[in-house]
């Protein structure tokens, strides 16, 4: 028998799985925590606010530099 549930994370970090009745009380079980990916409006909110980070701003500086580089290899 399986089952899934989704939880957000609380402050304490700690969570509490409450199995239900009909599962039998005399296995073993696996539990697999994986992060749920985020939403694409989750996603759009994080990059506009990157738009303005000033560490991702030079970041994307230095990758760019780096690719000059290589792009002007050819020529």
């Amino acid at each position: 028998m399986s089952f899934k549930e989704i939880h957000d994370v609380p402050k304490n970090h700690q969570l509490t799985i409450n199995l239900p009745e009909s599962f039998p009380s005399k296995q073993r079980v696996v539990v697999t925590v994986e992060e749920v990916p985020l939403s694409k409006k989750e996603k759009l909110k994080l990059m506009k606010r990157a738009a303005s980070d000033p560490q991702f701003i030079e970041d994307m500086k230095e990758v760019n530099s780096d690719f000059d580089l290589i792009n002007n290899e050819g020529l």
